[in-house]
């Protein structure tokens, strides 16, 4: 576990901001590939990917700070400044559905008012967000950071105590969750990005995301642990009720924008 590439003075350079900043490069590149075949400018796809970084960092932060305000009573400027007390830059702590969806709402906003085609934007960047979770969960791992809970199987991993992972499952063997999700991230977006090479329905790959995705976290999250503050209704925890609802989405979406898709004359 590598949770710090190297340290200039106060400024470390984590394992998990750097797979983050090359999801973001990464993905915003991919996007605008696939956007060029749909005719949506490059220009336009990187402003909604600039868009999506902003937000999801915003949101992932205030999604953890509303889940966890013991943390910061006393010290709320803390939770979004970057210098932390210990002089350290960063931000530790956040949850990815919650800047999932603050990333849905503000490129929702902006191509809204760009008058920009919802459908074919949102299936350029399906894929990528799929890569995403593969490279941020890898850098979630390196971190230790969203594990699992008990596990006696053979792939179960011992963190060290230092570590977030460690500092509360000690030395017992545990699900790499992370991994489990960096895996179905990674299929999402292979399958996707094969699935978009020839036209396809507006919609199509958006929907067929929100569906894999949403299934995949919710089963995985049966082995992530939470605090106790995370379960809200029968034993599902916030994530997974959102997760619910990605899946729901998606399937909505998929039958709305197939009845909307005319039918091709045979040849």
């Amino acid at each position: 576990m590598h949770p710090e590439l190297f340290r200039i003075g106060p400024f470390a350079v984590h394992s998990y901001g750097v797979m983050l900043a090359l999801s973001f490069i990464l993905g915003i590149f991919i996007a605008g590939k696939n956007g060029q075949k749909r005719g949506i400018k490059s220009d336009e796809i990187v402003n909604v990917g600039f868009i999506v970084i902003l937000a999801s960092i915003v949101g992932a932060r205030l999604f953890y700070v509303l889940f966890h305000p013991e943390e910061f009573r006393g010290r709320w400027l803390y939770a979004f400044w970057p210098v932390q007390e210990d002089g350290t830059i960063g931000l530790g702590g956040l949850i990815l559905l919650g800047g999932f969806l603050m990333a849905v709402f503000s490129s929702v906003i902006y191509m809204y008012y760009k008058k920009l085609n919802f459908w074919k934007v949102a299936d350029s960047i399906a894929p990528s967000i799929a890569l995403g979770v593969f490279l941020t969960r890898i850098g979630c791992y390196l971190n230790g950071c969203c594990f699992g809970t008990a596990c006696d199987l053979s792939w179960g991993v011992v963190f060290p105590l230092y570590s977030p992972a460690g500092a509360v499952m000690g030395d017992i063997h545990i699900h790499p969750t992370q991994l489990y999700s960096s895996l179905y991230g990674l299929s999402i977006f292979i399958f996707l990005q094969w699935l978009g090479q020839k036209p396809r329905p507006d919609g199509l790959l958006i929907s067929l995301f929100l569906i894999l995705y949403g299934i995949s976290r919710f089963f995985v999250d049966f082995y992530r642990y939470y605090e106790s503050q995370m379960f809200l209704i029968d034993g599902l925890q916030f994530n997974q009720i959102v997760s619910l609802g990605l899946f729901l989405s998606g399937i909505i979406i998929l039958i709305y924008r197939l009845k909307r898709t005319p039918e091709r004359a045979p040849e």
